[in-house]
């Protein structure tokens, strides 16, 4: 990774951490990581984008690894997460716009951008990750979905999941990912460089806090109208924590999207399918 720079961008009143990559007046390439990730978890993209010409920007979220992480719940509400996207762009793009590209919470934030500040977006990639209200209208009816999601009810408790998520060095999240247990993806180097991100100072409140949002605004509104921009959505079909369900519904307010599954993957495709990703991104993007 010797190719990526570091900077601090300020952004809606916080510092953003920053992992950059790629010629400085390619087309602005924007990409959001999701839980309980850091900008690293699109570490296998970002120099093959890079290498096509694309100025790569991969910021920590906010309550993330390196990046400012402001107290209370309603700090992380999608509105504000979107915001320090769009100042991202903002500081970043001549023209106002980026290319934008979001797995998990990456996705969500990525898929708000796009609802509600369009103007900001040319193109959209998403990867396993649904609308937030495609999500929030199926779940209630859809009964396959509520073991998956059971997870989320949990984070909702006060003081219990930092101190669960904390255990035998942070063995839970290690778990999630399959980090220890799959040296083929997982260097030991890349399971240290996870572990330090989740160490930093108020992170896991921080982390935490984007579920405990979930309440506060941003999910809960009706679809009023579609997304416009073109949209390639990349999906692991084996995906334990989101039903492709989800998926299938939400293509369907994409007019020029295009929902691609991917077998033998499941919601770490950026890491496990990495070559097939890359593909299939530069693919749209040309």
């Amino acid at each position: 990774m010797d190719q990526v720079e570091f900077q601090y961008i300020q952004t809606n009143g916080i510092k953003l951490h920053t992992a950059m990559a790629g010629p400085e007046d390619g087309p602005l390439l924007v990409l959001l990581h999701g839980f309980p990730e850091f900008w690293y978890g699109w570490k296998n993209q970002i120099l093959p984008l890079a290498e096509a010409g694309y100025r790569v920007v991969v910021p920590d979220q906010r309550g993330y690894h390196l990046s400012d992480k402001p107290e209370g719940v309603e700090s992380y509400v999608l509105d504000k997460l979107r915001d320090d996207i769009v100042g991202l762009i903002k500081a970043l793009s001549p023209n106002q716009k980026a290319i934008v590209g979001g797995h998990d919470w990456g996705g969500a934030v990525a898929w708000h951008l796009a609802s509600t500040r369009s103007q900001y977006v040319e193109k959209l990639i998403i990867v396993n990750m649904p609308h937030p209200r495609v999500m929030m209208k199926v779940l209630p009816f859809y009964p396959p979905q509520w073991k998956k999601s059971s997870y989320i009810a949990f984070f909702q408790l006060p003081n219990v999941p930092e101190a669960a998520l904390q255990e035998n060095h942070f063995q839970r999240l290690d778990e999630a990912i399959g980090l220890s247990a799959r040296p083929h993806l997982f260097t030991k180097e890349d399971v240290s460089s996870y572990k330090l991100a989740w160490t930093q100072p108020g992170a896991i409140t921080s982390m935490l806090n984007w579920y405990r949002a979930i309440k506060k605004g941003g999910f809960e509104k009706p679809i009023s109208k579609r997304i416009l921009v073109p949209v390639r959505m990349i999906w692991g079909m084996e995906d334990k924590f989101l039903s492709r369900k989800l998926a299938k519904e939400t293509i369907k307010i994409c007019p020029n999207g295009q929902l691609i599954f991917v077998d033998d993957a499941t919601h770490w495709i950026n890491h496990e399918k990495p070559d097939v990703v890359n593909k299939l991104i530069l693919e749209f993007l040309a």
